[in-house]
């Protein structure tokens, strides 16, 4: 019943901005945590940003300063706000989220992820 939907991925020239979003959908279920991965074509996936339901924060080296992580818990969806882009940001960004489910008598915690939206940056 849970399902991550996420948007925002686009084409942007090296210096914008872009917004990225993931909601999470469906019923009888709660999000312990949320994060944005990425991966890069012939590179391995890297955790991009991370918050924990209180709203902790976790950022990756190379993008500490220029992206924020935030979340909407009445919403249920998390957000990557990410500011002068570099090329090197280009890579396919996924959603993944640390959630009970609670559909089954017995609750059940998993990594949900994402389908991924692309994000180019031109030079």
């Amino acid at each position: 019943q849970v399902q991550l939907v996420e948007s925002g991925g686009d084409l942007v020239q090296a210096g914008g901005s872009l917004r990225l979003s993931c909601a999470a959908s469906g019923s009888l279920f709660s999000i312990n945590g949320m994060a944005w991965y990425r991966q890069a074509p012939g590179k391995q996936r890297e955790l991009v940003a991370a918050i924990t339901s209180g709203g902790s924060t976790n950022y990756a080296d190379s993008v500490k300063g220029r992206f924020t992580i935030s979340r909407d818990n009445g919403k249920k969806t998390v957000y990557l706000q990410m500011n002068s882009l570099k090329p090197e940001d280009t890579a396919n960004y996924y959603c993944s989220a640390d959630l009970t489910s609670y559909s089954t008598l017995t609750p059940r915690t998993g990594r949900y992820w994402g389908q991924g939206t692309q994000v180019t940056v031109s030079s």
